[in-house]
């Protein structure tokens, strides 16, 4: 792809910065499936504490981490239930099937933010027809719902409702920092609501590859076996932990820059003849519906003019903020987004 390109696919495609090309460089490694890499163990206890949870598991990918905690926390003929719009439905290849051997029961929540109302109808009663209903999963942010956030208010009734009926309660953190940036709630509460936690580190944190499993202690030992199982085991991984850790203490506090460049690109969208509506920006992710003609047209108009993003649908755009992004390549998108 020709380097001029104003790259809005995804927060994915952040290249490391200098500093955190030195802490790769400079890590202190040994062989993470002994349990001998310092720096993956500092890395999986610096995120255990940051959410207040007792233990953590360093994985390639958020895909592989929530898969692994779903494993952890359901049995073949069970039930998942989760928003239509979840990436671990909609994304995850149908691992959940593959892998653990459980149904999904979608539900269809407001940007796909679910509430104990819409769950609790769905909780299958002990009956000999019905796979058991063990597992909640929710997506801080929501992705496909334009990055919307949880807020803990809104959490807190889940879980209690989860603990009621006896599920387990599972979050897909993809870009939960950007979810603490703009709702302003603190991580360790996090903690005392989910069974399990995956934290994403290559998405608007900027490292090049990770995800962390958050539980305690039972659940992450299970977790290691079932990575070792999935291929996920690694020997020296510390390089790469470093760059999750250089992210955690340095590329927090500027997500509310992409939060900013965001409104400024949703506020350009919908001035414009050929959008028909931007849903409602909280963090990173603008999401908006094209007046006629199709997505794809749309992406292919941008992509001459050097903008580069993706469909969500036949009729919906998807652009991605990120460290990559100046101010002065946000107001060049601005410029092709006015006229186009």
């Amino acid at each position: 792809m020709n380097s001029n390109f104003l790259d809005f696919r995804s927060d994915t495609v952040t290249k490391p910065t200098a500093g955190m090309l030195d802490a790769m460089m400079n890590a202190k490694v040994g062989d993470d499936v002994f349990g001998e890499d310092e720096t993956v163990h500092k890395l999986e206890t610096q995120l255990a504490e940051t959410f207040n949870m007792e233990a953590g598991l360093f994985c390639p990918s958020g895909t592989m981490t929530n898969q692994i905690g779903i494993k952890c926390f359901t049995q073949p003929m069970d039930e998942v239930i989760c928003d239509q719009t979840a990436h671990v439905y909609r994304y995850e290849i149908g691992g959940i099937a593959y892998h653990s051997g459980a149904s999904v029961r979608l539900l269809y929540g407001e940007r796909g933010i679910l509430t104990p109302e819409l769950i609790e109808p769905e909780v299958n009663e002990d009956n000999i027809h019905y796979p058991n209903s063990s597992l909640v999963v929710l997506e801080n942010t929501v992705n496909k719902g334009g990055g919307s956030c949880y807020t803990l208010a809104q959490i807190a009734p889940i879980h209690h409702l989860c603990n009621i009926k006896g599920l387990k309660l599972h979050l897909d953190g993809a870009r939960i920092f950007n979810a603490l940036v703009a709702t302003g709630d603190k991580a360790h509460e996090y903690g005392k609501y989910f069974d399990g936690i995956s934290v994403c580190l290559s998405k608007g944190l900027g490292a090049p590859v990770g995800s962390v499993l958050l539980g305690n202690k039972e659940t992450i030992k299970k977790a290691r076996k079932i990575r070792k199982a999935f291929g996920g085991g690694m020997r020296q991984a510390g390089f790469l932990a470093a760059a999750g850790i250089y992210a955690l203490d340095h590329h927090i506090e500027r997500l509310k820059e992409d939060h900013d460049h965001a409104r400024a690109l949703a506020n350009a969208l919908i001035s414009t003849n050929y959008v028909l509506s931007v849903m409602p920006v909280e963090t990173n992710i603008v999401i908006f519906e094209v007046a006629k003609g199709t997505a794809q047209k749309v992406v292919d108009q941008f992509t001459e003019k050097g903008l580069h993003c993706n469909t969500t649908s036949a009729s919906t755009v998807r652009l991605v903020t990120h460290l990559d992004l100046s101010a002065a390549m946000i107001d060049q998108a601005i410029e092709i987004i006015l006229h186009l």
